[in-house]
């Protein structure tokens, strides 16, 4: 794993750093934490020590007890200077949030801080996620700042568009998940090992549609995006993903092997296809469970009347898989239900379908149904269940990943 590099300016966004260096901990990089007096406002050093296991470091004059060595390291024999020790061992440093003055006193050159002293002196891949008012991002200030730090080979993480800390301001100027924020992080660091490489994870997403004639079709919402926020999970735990897309629109993440399907039929022909050389299969598509049984050039609308349609089930894709499946494949499956009844479907799915987990979410709830940027889910497996409180798909994405690996580590043992 990789020695990070963390360095965070005052802003609100402040808080999200902490869930950052804790996913990072987490994946087996081993973080330092360097803040501005200003982050000291608004989140204390303690939180980041507790989670890293190192001190944080605010001041270039400042006594660092480890020497400038990352959690793991032994520290050297002898008493080095801090902000180029420290930077001297990264393999990466990312300044998250990056504040409107911290940009400039790094497009400048100035060196007032442990944060800024060391990222002058950095000689590793170095990265800036702007966190601020969109007013401020938008100056012209920030993005002259923003110009020069980009011809400097400084790689800057774009803010998201969303909700900001003024109240009932919205615009871009918001930062950047953790997860997203860990992704490109580790976009910087290749050749560097995750848990799962050699692991063939095949994934499906979207919703298929089946045709009623040439022009109309049966679909459903299905946006592909819990699917896509998987395989990027996935991707960068270092597996090998292969992505059945029916429909989606949205690009598959980077390094992600794609195959695009319609019907159910194809994707089932897909996902059989692929399934004999997967350890992991992640079922989130949503795959229509009837089509019409007749299809026809076009239906022509006369005489007012209306239209009838015989409907014929479709292959039940995820059960068919579990019949060949061998002991060293894990197989999950989605549920998303509606209604009160809905959880007790998703229980009855995990034995019906003998699959090793069912991942449920009730579409009723709009803030987490199709399409939201959100989701709320429970998994379910044979040891009980775990409720993942409402994040972003990529925040579930890494949690449904986690049980996985879980899941999986018997079949290790063996």
């Amino acid at each position: 794993m990789a020695r990070i590099l963390l360095g965070v300016s005052g802003g609100v966004a402040a808080y999200k750093a902490i869930e950052l260096a804790r996913l990072a901990t987490k994946r087996g990089h081993a973080v330092r934490v360097l803040m501005t007096p200003a982050a000291t406002r608004f989140i204390g050093a303690a939180s980041f020590e507790g989670i890293v296991g190192a001190p944080v470091l605010t001041s270039e004059f400042e006594h660092d007890p480890t020497r400038g060595a990352y959690p793991g390291d032994p520290a050297p024999t002898h008493d080095p200077i801090g902000h180029l020790e420290v930077v001297a061992k990264a393999d990466a440093y990312l300044v998250a949030p990056a504040s409107a003055n911290t940009l400039a006193k790094l497009a400048s050159g100035l060196a007032d801080s442990m944060l800024t002293t060391s990222f002058l002196a950095c000689a590793s891949p170095r990265a800036v996620a702007p966190a601020m008012n969109d007013r401020m991002y938008r100056a012209e200030a920030t993005q002259a700042n923003l110009r020069t730090l980009r011809a400097r080979g400084v790689r800057v993480i774009e803010p998201d568009t969303g909700a900001l800390a003024s109240r009932g301001e919205h615009g871009v100027g918001r930062l950047p998940e953790p997860a997203r924020l860990l992704a490109e992080l580790e976009a910087m660091l290749p050749g560097v090992p995750g848990p799962w490489d050699g692991l063939h994870v095949l994934i499906t997403a979207g919703g298929t549609r089946e045709p009623i004639d040439s022009v109309r079709y049966i679909g459903n919402r299905s946006s592909g995006r819990m699917g896509l926020a998987l395989a990027a999970a996935a991707a960068r735990r270092g597996a090998q993903v292969t992505l059945v897309a029916a429909n989606v629109a949205a690009e598959a993440p980077p390094g992600v092997r794609r195959i695009d399907v319609e019907t159910a039929a194809e994707l089932a022909a897909a996902t059989e296809r692929e399934f004999p050389a997967a350890q992991v299969l992640l079922m989130a598509a949503a795959v229509a469970d009837f089509r019409p049984a007749a299809r026809e050039g076009k239906l022509m609308r006369e005489g007012g009347g209306g239209l009838d349609l015989r409907l014929e089930p479709t292959e039940d894709v995820l059960a068919r898989l579990s019949t060949a499946r061998t002991e060293a494949q894990t197989l999950i499956g989605f549920a998303a239900e509606h209604g009160a009844a809905a959880i007790e479907r998703a229980r009855a799915k995990l034995e019906r379908k003998r699959v090793d987990a069912i991942v449920f979410n009730d579409v009723s709830r709009p803030e987490i149904g199709f399409d939201s940027d959100l989701n709320e889910v429970t998994i379910l497996d044979r040891g009980g269940e775990a409720e993942i409180s409402i994040a972003s798909k990529d925040a579930v994405a890494e949690a449904i990943l986690d049980r996985v690996a879980a899941l999986r580590e018997p079949a290790r043992a063996r």
